[in-house]
């Protein structure tokens, strides 16, 4: 991925004559809506804002007729994710209402601020700039669903609101179907149900972990997963999942609960070898939905990432 260029820019506030005093941090709020209360305390403590060519603290107070500058990298006064048009992201189907795309492992669906590069956000707003109005968040421009960072394959971009709603409601109630490709460690069975709820792990917000609802403590989440086996090699199993459900990590927590990590995934399957991938081995390989305008069925595949392909080679496994 290119690295982004750090843009500086330059914007005034003038805080009104018949207005009181109004502490800064509280006055930047106003201006910049879109940064949560620890990042307006991450700018201040950056002296990127100046009042009379001074720096100042976040509970100085400001009074009518005061101008507020801000000098820093553009990033922090965005409030949508920034385009990047040196970001390569093959189309797999494109229409009038939805957009396909194959995101390649180690991107990010979205991030979230203005910050965070490099994300398939950013690559969808420099050739879709329209999508920064659908959906309902500003960091996540017409995205239906997100995959892991580590995760290739399909994510599925709705163009219009209707769109996005229709889709939405096709997830919520599990009309679409999500089919993966996955290498684990062990010999599997040649299919099975993993039907375990999942919760975040106690003191470690990145893990999810999978619960019994007599144990569960705090939320957790329903969780359905079915496999099967396409082929094997050397005590490796290679699958085909699918996602019946669409919780965190659910694929990898429920393959790695019944004693088959996926291959090279660093947080559910640390110890084992990583065959030489820098990535895990999972790939979102097919989606089947009801096309929001016209609802007829529409399956969209995207074919393996080249590495991945090289090892089933190396493994003679085939598919």
């Amino acid at each position: 991925m290119a690295d982004q260029v750090i843009k500086i820019a330059t914007k005034t506030w003038r805080l009104p004559v018949e207005r009181g005093e109004i502490r800064l941090d509280a006055f930047v709020r106003e201006c910049l809506p879109h940064l949560s209360r620890r990042e307006i305390e991450n700018a201040i403590r950056a002296k990127l804002f100046f009042v009379a060519s001074k720096t100042h603290k976040k509970g100085d107070r400001l009074r009518g007729g005061d101008e507020l500058i801000y000098h820093g990298p553009a990033s922090w006064l965005a409030a949508n994710p920034l385009p990047d048009s040196a970001l390569e992201v093959p189309v797999v189907y494109e229409d009038a209402s939805i957009l396909f795309v194959n995101k390649p492992a180690g991107m990010p669906t979205h991030g979230f601020s203005a910050r965070d590069g490099g994300t398939l956000a950013n690559f969808l707003l420099a050739g879709w700039p329209a999508l920064a109005n659908i959906g309902t968040s500003r960091w996540e421009p017409g995205l239906v669903h997100r995959i892991d960072r580590e995760t290739s394959g399909l994510v599925l971009v709705a163009k219009t609101e209707a769109a996005f709603a229709n889709l939405k409601s096709q997830f919520r109630r599990r009309r679409v179907k999500k089919i993966y490709r996955a290498l684990v460690w062990g010999v599997t069975c040649g299919d099975g149900i993993i039907e375990l709820p999942l919760a975040h792990e106690s003191g470690d917000p990145t893990r999810m972990r999978t619960v019994t609802r007599a144990h569960a403590r705090g939320r957790s989440w329903d969780a359905l997963t079915r496999y099967r086996k396409l082929g094997q090699s050397r005590g490796l199993s290679l699958l085909e999942v699918e996602m019946e459900t669409g919780v965190t990590h659910q694929i990898r927590t429920h393959l790695a609960a019944i004693g088959h990590p996926i291959v090279a995934d660093a947080l559910y399957g640390a110890g084992r070898p990583d065959l030489g991938l820098k990535r895990h081995f999972l790939h979102a390989r097919s989606l089947t939905i009801f096309h929001p305008d016209s609802g007829g069925r529409l399956t969209v595949e995207a074919e393996l990432p080249e590495e991945l392909g090289e090892l089933l080679t190396r493994l003679k496994i085939k598919i």
